[in-house]
């Protein structure tokens, strides 16, 4: 890897043999990559970046916007905590058969366990994102002409979703915090690269076969997906 210079942006360059076009991505740490084929020169790397500019600079402008990393959120009575794409509020119990339960529009959590709500929180959301997420994959598998080894739920750091090794798809736990529709898109998004590695022209060609509305998806996750990052 090596590092490209344009004005006041600063990429980190990728090469891979595998690669047949450029792409820059923006990372959600603000970073700034370009992707490339080994034998593409600099002064093309240069023009290339200088065609995008205005789109690495909105998104960057994005990011500055959302801030940071969300807070995390203080486990209270009153609480607001999100699943599918709503605010459920945290009711504390004295008492309750279950370490988080969802239960008349609330969640409710024994009060002795609050002190490692986080803990439990994040049990649940795993356990309801594993079966959710793997129909989604089962709803799409036909229709993409894919064959997944398997699904797996686990925190993934940055990343919403990975397409790995042997024809695994690894989800982050958050991915359940988005809106059903959203959330969608990241499954959609990870079974494309069963077939395409990278994101080239027939990726997208893939996704908007079985999701023709995917880019509003795409846009509404650059701009809102931090704000789920808080719990």
């Amino acid at each position: 890897m090596s590092n490209l210079v344009v004005n006041d942006l600063r990429f980190e360059v990728r090469r891979s043999s595998a690669r047949r076009s450029l792409e820059i991505t923006v990372d959600r740490t603000g970073d700034l990559i370009l992707a490339a084929p080994p034998t593409v020169e600099d002064a093309r790397l240069r023009d290339f970046v200088l065609r995008k500019r205005m789109w690495i600079y909105k998104q960057l402008a994005r990011k500055d916007a959302r801030g940071h990393e969300a807070p995390r959120k203080v486990f209270t009575d009153g609480e607001g905590f999100p699943y599918l794409g709503r605010s459920y509020r945290l009711r504390l119990a004295k008492e309750a058969d279950a370490a988080v339960k969802l239960t008349g529009g609330r969640f409710v959590m024994p009060v002795a366990l609050a002190r490692d709500g986080r803990e439990h929180m994040v049990r649940w959301y795993r356990d309801r994102a594993q079966p959710w997420i793997t129909a989604k994959v089962e709803d799409y598998v036909a229709r993409m002409e894919v064959a997944p080894a398997g699904v797996r739920v686990q925190d993934l750091g940055y990343r919403w979703g990975s397409c790995g090794k042997g024809g695994w798809l690894y989800f982050h736990w958050k991915t359940i915090l988005l809106p059903a529709r959203i959330a969608e898109y990241v499954v959609v998004h990870e079974m494309a690269h069963l077939l395409e590695p990278h994101h080239t022209p027939e990726f997208w060609r893939r996704i908007e076969r079985v999701m023709r509305d995917y880019e509003q998806r795409k846009n509404w996750l650059a701009v809102h997906g931090s704000d789920v990052e808080g719990v």
